[in-house]
């Protein structure tokens, strides 16, 4: 009897961890439903482990989801989708270590984009990543 029970709580906890596992891919491809150039955006102020994270979606045809969608859409289409190709801007930031964490996860011409990095500090993130990360405006 114990043996039986024990091979159906296996059989029941294999049909869960199969059910998890199928439910991942599912959900990624909900996302990817976004025609045209697209990313999801957040930033977060502190390290990557802080609860103080904004974020948005990001549509750029026609541009839409962000406080300035044209202005980062441009940026991005002049560096074919490469936020890490966005020349930076010539600015004074202060020297005060506030760390500022972005990640940007999508579609660009048909390619998966992830970026994520870690800027000293809010002026620097803007200096860096153009408007692209400027979710307030």
């Amino acid at each position: 009897m114990t043996y039986i029970t024990r091979a159906a709580a296996a059989a029941g906890a294999l049909l869960t961890a199969a059910g998890l596992l199928t439910a991942g891919p599912a959900q990624a491809a909900s996302r990817d439903g976004f025609s045209g150039n697209w990313l999801y955006l957040t930033v977060t102020k502190g390290d990557a482990r802080s609860s103080d994270t904004r974020g948005t979606l990001l549509l750029c045809e026609p541009p839409q989801g962000h406080a300035r969608a044209s202005e980062a859409c441009a940026e991005l289409t002049a560096a074919g989708g490469a936020i890490d190709r966005i020349p930076a801007k010539q600015v004074f930031c202060p020297m005060i270590f506030a760390p500022v964490t972005v990640h940007a996860r999508g579609r660009w011409d048909g390619r998966p984009v992830d970026f994520q990095d870690t800027y000293t500090s809010a002026c620097v993130m803007r200096a860096r990543t153009g408007a692209v990360f400027a979710l307030d405006g």
